[in-house]
């Protein structure tokens, strides 16, 4: 399929795997726009933009409906209506575990994650009704399919929850030639390991995914035939067992 012109959305997309699948995006022709809580943080990422034109930046907490369909709005009448969607907004905390999670740190991690991913969803969802087809990608974790200690009850409860939302959706939309796709991640270098409640050393993290590799799924996704879908798409570091 050709992409260019597209017009795509990237949530969390100021850094880590958000940046990297918005500049993959650009450079295959789409028209891009990246989203995420801090403006400063987006400002600060299209100015280091380079290779192909800058996307648009708007802040948006994607855990917040009404800030969600004002940024959709605003997306129809700059861009047009969202074409591809990349769900990748996401947050963990240090303190992760049963015993010391704060309950309000429970609440905002769902919100986000997951939340946030139905949210999105289902404001592009009438206008890829509308036009007959339409693709969206949810960055999940492999959290979301195998619970895990490293990752903590909020954050394993909300991957769960997404890729329910995923694939619920996805079920239901293909009627309307809209194809929804779980991408799920293992280890990945990207800034939320700073969150880690030991520091990852240098050695570990350059073994792991990068986020390039991760936008180049989503590529191979996107440029795939109509007829064609992926529901669940794993990827792992060579180290990292997954079975």
């Amino acid at each position: 399929m050709e992409l260019r012109d597209k017009i795509a959305l990237v949530t969390g997309g100021s850094s880590g795997i958000g940046l990297g699948v918005a500049k993959a995006l650009a450079a295959e022709g789409c028209r891009v726009a990246v989203t995420g809580r801090s403006q400063a943080r987006l400002d600060e990422a299209v100015a280091g933009w380079d290779d192909t034109p800058a996307p648009l930046a708007r802040a948006c907490d994607v855990s917040d409906r009404e800030q969600v369909n004002s940024l959709f709005g605003g997306l129809a009448d700059e861009l047009g209506p969202v074409e591809i969607l990349v769900n990748n907004a996401g947050i963990n905390v240090p303190k992760r575990m049963m015993a010391d999670l704060d309950p309000a740190e429970f609440d905002r991690i769902l919100a986000i994650n997951a939340t946030g991913t139905f949210n999105c969803t289902y404001a592009a969802l009438p206008a890829m009704r509308k036009r007959g087809e339409g693709l969206i990608v949810n960055i999940v974790s492999i959290a979301g399919k195998r619970a895990m200690k490293l990752g903590g009850v909020g954050y394993c409860a909300a991957k769960f929850a997404q890729t329910a939302i995923g694939t619920t959706v996805g079920l239901e939309e293909r009627a309307h030639g809209i194809r929804v796709t779980n991408i799920y991640p293992g280890e990945v270098e990207t800034p939320i390991l700073d969150q880690r409640p030991v520091q990852v050393p240098p050695e570990k993290r350059a073994q792991m995914l990068k986020p390039a590799d991760i936008a180049a799924c989503v590529i191979l996704v996107a440029k795939l035939p109509s007829r064609v879908l992926v529901p669940e798409l794993v990827i792992t570091p060579l180290y990292q067992e997954y079975a």
